[in-house]
């Protein structure tokens, strides 16, 4: 820890030496300065100290803007003006900076004659291309929790993505990154040959962290922890959607499942939290974050295809912590393939014949329940039923309009199922739709007591579906 006036340059410049000069731990360099330093009023009494002087221009707090800068040494009627000696400096500086530019493009090249394979690599990564990957290749377990399915991902990428870092807030074993660390091993102190980054409980700095790796270039990064614990890392979150910086954020325990964990540990409004950064746009135009609920292992590793094509925004990978039973593959095809429909953000997984009478929709572990109601709606009631699912909404919403009217026609009834507030699918649904949400936090109970006392089972959603419709439940 170094203690320095931080008004005075000559002392920020050693301390920043000596910082720069440490090689075996961190340096804490504390400035204690004085907020206005040299500011003054009108009649040229001190205005230092004044809090005002933070987030106003001198001008509108009270302060002289010409008897300052008079103070500070410099003239009133040329404020900007650069002194010679400063303008000598940075001469030197230019010329020095040039000199070592060549030297290192110099001792760059001739590494890179030495070491040709080396230097291959070396370009392929800074390049932000991927190696070929084949996510179908991925053997999937049945009716595994989605962080179990991710999990067999992180082991494929620790195995196929050399230059790709993974990092966990203490709890690998919780989220499944120790599926990518079977592969690999931790950094340590003085050995970084491992890709694996155990942050401690530090979201915020693992977070960030991350998008510092990723600005860098050349490396792939990804960070984990529970869901519920985004809220600490949201001003990172922000910042690397707003730089548009591809961090592949992997939050497991979606939902208030977490059970005996309590109320805590348990997301109910974060899903709709995170999903509001898929409606705000970047400087691009574009969707800020790709939010992403898989449904079942399949759609798991269809989402970690995607997380890891987006190279525009970081992506948001929401995992359960319950086992989720697989979704039934269409005739003729494979649960992979059928997955792939997730690329357009929602699409449908069992549909009827002729026109529904109505539709359900949910993401991630609540798709399951829904498809079993359906099987129930349609063996007690004879009803026609269409189940969707929708793994980013954000990325459904800029599907052609005639996809988005294939998938949920407007004019049909709809009923949602969400683990978290209602408002998370209140845009698909309409307001003439249904949504069986939590409106609370959740409580201390296993997993199956808590689906039972809120309502999250196929006869209960059976029960809320028919209630609806004889209601007169429509979207028209």
């Amino acid at each position: 820890m170094i203690t320095i006036d931080g008004n005075d340059a000559g002392q920020i410049r050693e301390a920043l030496t000596l910082a720069t000069a440490e090689n075996d731990k961190p340096t804490l360099i504390i400035g204690k300065t004085i907020m206005g330093k040299g500011v003054r009023k009108a009649d040229g009494s001190s205005f230092e100290r004044m809090c005002a002087t933070h987030g106003m221009p001198l001008g509108e707090c009270g302060a002289s803007f010409e008897k300052s800068i008079e103070n500070l040494g410099g003239n009133p009627s040329d404020p900007f003006v650069v002194f010679p000696e400063v303008a000598e400096l940075y001469k030197r500086v230019k010329a020095k900076k040039i000199e070592e530019s060549v030297t290192r493009k110099a001792a760059q090249s001739a590494w890179g004659n030495a070491n040709p394979m080396l230097a291959e690599k070396l370009q392929h990564f800074l390049s932000g291309q991927l190696p070929k990957l084949d996510f179908e290749s991925i053997v999937q377990k049945e009716n595994i929790a989605s962080r179990a399915a991710s999990s067999a991902v992180l082991g494929y990428l620790a195995q196929n993505v050399e230059n790709m870092i993974v990092s966990s807030a203490d709890l690998a074993n919780s989220d499944k990154t120790d599926g990518f660390l079977k592969f690999t091993k931790p950094f340590v102190k003085g050995d970084f040959n491992g890709a694996f980054l155990q942050a401690g409980v530090s979201e915020l700095t693992m977070a960030a962290i991350c998008n510092g790796i990723v600005l860098h270039g050349g490396v792939w990064a990804a960070c984990a922890t529970f869901f519920v614990f985004s809220d600490y890392m949201k001003p990172a979150i922000r910042l690397s959607a707003l730089m548009g910086i591809p961090v592949k954020f992997i939050w497991s325990h979606d939902a208030f499942r977490v059970g005996e964990d309590g109320p805590t540990h348990q997301p109910v409004e974060h899903e709709a939290q995170i999903r509001l950064m898929e409606q705000l746009k970047n400087h691009h135009g574009e969707m800020s974050l790709l939010a992403l609920r898989p449904a079942d292992a399949y759609e798991t590793s269809v989402a970690w295809k995607m997380a890891m094509e987006n190279v525009k925004t970081p992506t948001a990978l929401i995992l359960s912590r319950q086992n989720i039973k697989d979704m039934p593959a269409r005739p003729g095809s494979s649960r992979y393939k059928d997955a792939l429909d997730a690329q357009k953000g929602a699409y449908i997984v069992v549909d009827c014949k002729g026109t529904p009478d109505v539709i359900l929709v949910a993401s991630g572990s609540e798709v399951s329940t829904l498809i079993e109601s359906a099987g129930m709606l349609q063996a007690e009631k004879s009803l026609k039923v269409r189940v969707v699912s929708v793994m980013s909404e954000g990325l459904f919403r800029i599907q052609p309009k005639p996809y988005q009217d294939s998938v949920l026609p407007s004019d049909l009834p709809v009923f949602g199922l969400t683990a978290g507030l209602p408002v998370t699918l209140a845009g698909l649904i309409g307001t003439k739709g249904k949504v069986w949400g939590l409106d609370h936090f959740g409580y201390s109970a296993p997993a199956k007591v808590l689906d039972d006392k809120f309502g999250f089972t196929p006869r209960n959603v059976f029960n809320e579906v028919v209630s609806f419709l004889n209601e007169g439940g429509s979207r028209e």
